[in-house]
């Protein structure tokens, strides 16, 4: 439990107990008193205890047993004119009920604002007239004295009273702060108990994408390494074993498909540890172009011309590896499908952006008409899955008969910044 709310019950408490015990306390002096100092007949005595009696079962009831039923604002009023009347009715049998007269002032919190000054001014003339020795003894004479008396109960009991006022309302005031503050507790609390299943939510949801991202990437590098490499060493022997039957140069072919095995195992290799391309480990992106699209017309006989424009920097490593394995992707469909007799691929550095063509004079395609290959897929999605993971675009331009050509551009990211 909050500390304020702990010490708002603790007064509460204190204060239902001092309202619980006080009319007991004040009758049973003021009984105690009266019948030391009143040596009447017994029916006087009799009568002092018969209504000292009823108040105490009038005071039981309502403020003990029932208190709840005083929240009723019409309750409230009757129980205080009964109370009033037996105090009232005690101090005119004997002036020592007037310290009876405690019980009014307190149980008078009972009323609502308007009826609260009221029930102090009646109290405070009662608590006069007992003090005056019993309303009985009050005659013409003494009335001055009476009102002087009256009037420093009302500014004494009163100021005194009043000040509880502001006091219990000052505590109903931060009783309400306070549940209001543990609603808006429990609230807060539901709500990072959703936020908990939200973020849990999201990190299950992010490890599936991560997941799928990893799959993606793996699938890509997988079709850019290991499958470029085993077609290349599919068509080797098979000009291989077309060379033995027709003049005897097959050495050569299997040397190039043995190298061939060999720099796609590596890359594989490289692509499972998310490194860079082996290209890009012993040179700049220029060069590793140069000797990507090298191997690509030694293996196929085709020219491909590579030229760089612009200031070369070095780019972060992601940017170069994705450019990189886009021209090994855009030359592998130029192989494949465009049967060019010439490719050109133009690397720029342009400010904030680097772009990467690949031009051909191939028998070219409708693009918007491509449908997904035998392999999955991957190609053209391939490269713009690729080209998308670092911010950049893919833009494709082709027509049947008038060769293609394949732009990438990516923002320019320096060598060491992450984002």
């Amino acid at each position: 439990m909050p500390a304020q709310q702990y010490d708002v019950d603790a007064w509460e408490r204190r204060e239902r107990l001092v309202l619980g015990v006080v009319p007991y306390v004040s009758l049973g002096l003021a009984t105690a008193l009266g019948l030391l100092v009143d040596h009447g007949s017994p029916g006087r005595i009799a009568l002092q205890l018969g209504l000292s009696g009823a108040a105490v079962a009038w005071v039981t009831w309502f403020a003990v047993l029932h208190p709840d039923r005083l929240e009723r604002p019409r309750v409230a009023g009757a129980y205080f004119v009964v109370l009033i009347g037996l105090i009232g009715a005690l101090i005119s049998v004997n002036g020592m009920y007037g310290f009876a007269i405690i019980t009014g002032y307190m149980h008078a919190f009972w009323l609502g604002p308007r009826w609260r000054a009221l029930a102090v001014v009646v109290c405070a003339a009662l608590g006069a007239a007992a003090q005056l020795g019993g309303i009985g003894n009050i005659d013409r004479g003494d009335l001055l004295v009476y009102l002087l008396v009256f009037a420093v109960n009302v500014l004494l009991a009163g100021g005194i009273t009043l000040f509880a006022w502001r006091i219990s309302e000052e505590s109903d005031r931060r009783r309400d702060v306070i549940a209001e503050l543990a609603e808006a507790n429990a609230r807060l609390e539901a709500a990072l108990e959703e936020n908990a299943g939200l973020h849990a939510q999201l990190l299950a949801q992010a490890r599936e994408a991560g997941v799928h991202d990893e799959r993606q990437r793996m699938a890509g590098e997988i079709h850019d390494t290991i499958a470029q490499g085993l077609a290349g060493v599919v068509t080797q022997l098979q000009a291989a074993r077309q060379a033995r039957e027709r003049d005897g140069a097959w050495e050569r072919h299997l040397d190039v498909a043995q190298r061939m095995a060999r720099d796609s195992l590596a890359e594989a290799r490289r692509s499972v540890q998310a490194l860079r391309p082996q290209s890009l480990e012993e040179s700049a992106l220029p060069e590793a172009l140069a000797e990507v699209a090298g191997r690509w017309t030694a293996l196929h006989g085709v020219p491909a011309e590579v030229r760089t424009t612009g200031t070369v920097r070095t780019m972060h490593p992601e940017v170069e590896g994705t450019l990189l394995r886009t021209a090994q992707e855009a030359l592998a469909n130029v192989a494949k499908h465009a049967g060019a007799s010439r490719v050109a691929v133009t690397l720029s550095y342009m400010g904030d952006l680097i772009t990467l063509d690949v031009r051909d004079d191939g028998a070219g395609f409708v693009p918007d008409r491509v449908a997904p290959t035998a392999d999955g897929g991957y190609g053209l999605t391939a490269m713009r899955r690729r080209v998308a993971r670092v911010a950049g675009t893919l833009e494709i331009e082709s027509e049947p008969g008038a060769g293609t050509a394949i732009s990438a551009s990516v923002p320019a990211v320096p060598m060491g910044d992450a984002g």
